[in-house]
């Protein structure tokens, strides 16, 4: 069996790594974290043009109907860039929707996700950070056909420039009592409070809704059934981060190698000495063997449902570890100057903050592990 990826993916990550490359180095990416927007509207909306928005979308909407193995590829270059972009949330968005949207639904949202129209998110956290069914407390009153909504979703990834919210509510008191709606932008009574966050390439806010009515057709699937959507919405996101986790060990790596063959300390390369050399070979090992879990994890996403749950969470759970090592050894690898605002690494180190907790951190998912008789 050939578990290597196809030409096809070949000829797509060296896309993906030459659009970066030309349009967003280091220096373009502190640019575009400093601006208020958080992101550049001329590379989202060639991210449509060149199709990587819709990648994992169906056809019939727009997308181009690939998979998730494909989708790693893509954020393992964004990841190893440090790309500031909604590319996250709007790709889960999307995901969530195809899955529980009906036929009218997919296709009055997705084809402009995967153009670079519109941008979604996300909205499931609420104060307790709580990744159960029990952690969606936003209540739902029964308005006709609708329902009206009261109260606050918290750690929204892109919250303040999303058009779209897909959002997780209670519609009763049972554990499993959930509902999804999309509510857009301007919907009366809803407001968006940035979050202010270490790593600026990556934005987060808060949801406020304060009598925010939602019709039928804006109810994904039968109320009070949401949870499965849910519950495989989080196995997802955890893949993707760790996706991109990947991408960010390999950039800090390369930029600290670098730096260790042109760093000179008495008289040589500081690459040539064992306290150097060890970190680095240990950063490397960390990473070829998360490069397998999240790889298997993708896979399973694409093919075997039922090993999805322990594979995401034994590529989070080792990744959220690998990330937050990486990041603090490259520092220290760095000498002081690694704290200093002039070099690159110190961004690396701020999206290593970002990565570990986003859909769970390292005991969260060992915990699951365990539970899921994994070890």
């Amino acid at each position: 069996m050939n578990f290597g990826f196809s030409e096809e993916q070949d000829l797509l990550r060296d896309q993906v790594r030459k659009f970066l490359d030309r349009n967003c180095p280091l220096d373009r990416v502190r640019e575009i974290a400093a601006t208020p927007e958080g992101y550049s509207p001329d590379h989202w909306k060639l991210l449509g043009e060149l199709g990587f928005l819709g990648l994992i979308l169906p056809e019939e909407y727009g997308g181009a109907g690939l998979g998730w193995t494909d989708l790693v590829v893509l954020l393992e270059e964004t990841g190893r860039s440090l790309f500031p972009s909604p590319l996250l949330s709007t790709v889960l968005a999307g995901a969530l929707l195809s899955d529980a949207g009906d036929a009218a639904q997919k296709s009055r949202w997705l084809p402009g996700l995967a153009a670079g129209t519109t941008v979604a998110t996300v909205a499931l956290l609420e104060a307790d950070d709580l990744l159960a069914a029990e952690g969606v407390q936003l209540r739902a009153v029964a308005d006709g056909s609708g329902f009206v909504l009261n109260g606050e979703k918290c750690f929204v990834v892109d919250a303040d420039f999303a058009d779209l919210y897909v959002v997780a509510f209670r519609s009763g008191d049972a554990p499993d009592d959930l509902g999804l709606a999309v509510i857009e932008r301007d919907t009366p009574g809803l407001s968006v409070v940035p979050t202010p966050t270490l790593d600026r390439t990556k934005r987060v806010g808060s949801l406020r809704l304060d009598g925010v009515r939602i019709g039928s057709d804006a109810l994904l699937g039968r109320v009070g059934s949401a949870w499965p959507a849910i519950a495989a919405h989080l196995d997802r996101g955890a893949a993707a981060v760790t996706a991109e986790a990947v991408g960010t060990i390999e950039g800090v790596l390369d930029l600290t190698v670098q730096f260790a063959k042109d760093r000179v300390q008495f008289g040589q390369p500081i690459g040539h000495f064992q306290g150097v050399k060890h970190p680095l070979a240990e950063i490397y090992v960390d990473l070829e063997s998360l490069k397998s879990l999240t790889y298997y994890a993708a896979w399973a996403l694409d093919e075997s449902p039922d090993h999805v749950a322990l594979a995401v969470s034994e590529a989070k759970a080792f990744g959220a570890q690998a990330i937050t090592r990486a990041g603090i050894d490259a520092i220290q690898l760095h000498g002081a100057v690694g704290y200093t605002a002039e070099y690159d690494v110190q961004l690396y180190l701020k999206r290593s903050k970002w990565s570990r907790p986003l859909f769970g951190d390292e005991d969260y998912h060992y915990d699951r592990i365990a539970r899921l008789g994994g070890y």
